[in-house]
């Protein structure tokens, strides 16, 4: 019986220094039934050939070069469209696969079973000269990783690497891919699947995610970060996917931190915003 493919979606805008070794990082799977589709959001550095460069000797792969950049969600799912895998990956072009990575999170989820759709494990940390800084789990270790129906916990906190997931395609077709509208995806991802989708957990490091000055990341929590605001919209849709008393209480309790971030932020408007919502939660009844 043939392994079932697995689509790589690999996002690149201005990652000259390192797309090489996260193309050379999905070369290396030990799985073989691989699809890699990469995506160049208008760099302006020289993304484009270099990529065009590692491709030549990877068969089936894809180059989707856009004129104008529009960000990683619509990037993501424009690669979306010619995805062919039953699972799929979304890797950062400043990322990299360790080599049991696909074949790790294929096994886990069929293992699991239909009702599984979303696979993460450890990770390590690394500098931008590939030195690693730490791992993962040293700050959520193993044990208190939840499994399972975790959207309630998704709402309360973060305890996902979000470049070590791997997801059945069904899962993000469902959502009709990544909300374009979104500054960043993983938080509106992690809560609108884990409403439909089980998560397992895989305890390995098998994945390295780069830690890069400048990066989105790493802008999260500056004055005018877009990000803000869209983390507000997810809380919106949060009130509207909640079903139980517990699940109000953790919208409640986000919506109170997400506050202090905004009064530490100074961003009067959406502290607001912040307070019609948790009223409107308040006044829900399960």
């Amino acid at each position: 019986m043939p392994l079932p493919p697995v689509t790589v979606i690999c996002l690149c805008y201005n990652q000259g220094r390192f797309v090489k070794e996260a193309i050379d990082s999905v070369r290396s799977q030990t799985y073989p039934n691989v699809q890699l589709l990469v995506v160049d959001d208008a760099s302006n550095d020289n993304s484009v050939e270099i990529i065009k460069r590692c491709l030549d000797s990877l068969p089936g792969a894809r180059l989707f070069a856009l004129p104008r950049n529009v960000g990683n969600c619509r990037a993501f799912n424009y690669a979306l469209q010619y995805a062919e895998g039953d699972f799929i990956i979304d890797l950062a072009a400043d990322d990299v696969l360790l080599p049991e990575r696909i074949c790790e999170g294929v096994k886990a989820l069929t293992d699991a079973g239909e009702d599984y759709g979303v696979n993460f494990t450890d990770a390590y940390r690394m500098a931008e000269d590939g030195t690693i800084l730490s791992t993962h789990s040293d700050l959520f270790p193993h044990h208190e990783i939840p499994q399972g129906d975790m959207y309630r916990q998704l709402i309360g906190r973060y305890f996902i690497c979000s470049p070590a997931m791997i997801f059945r395609s069904r899962v993000i077709r469902s959502l009709g891919g990544y909300d374009e509208t979104l500054a960043y995806e993983d938080f509106d991802f992690w809560i609108r699947s884990s409403r439909g989708f089980l998560y397992n957990y895989t305890p390995r490091v098998l994945v390295k995610k780069r830690i890069v000055k400048d990066s989105m990341s790493a802008r999260q929590f500056s004055i005018f970060d877009p990000q803000l605001v869209s983390t507000f919209r997810v809380c919106e849709k949060i009130l509207t996917l909640n079903r139980s008393a517990d699940e109000q209480e953790a919208l409640r309790r986000r919506i109170l931190y997400e506050m202090r971030v905004c009064l530490r932020l100074l961003r009067v408007g959406l502290f607001i915003k912040y307070m019609k919502l948790l009223r409107q939660n308040s006044a829900m009844r399960y």
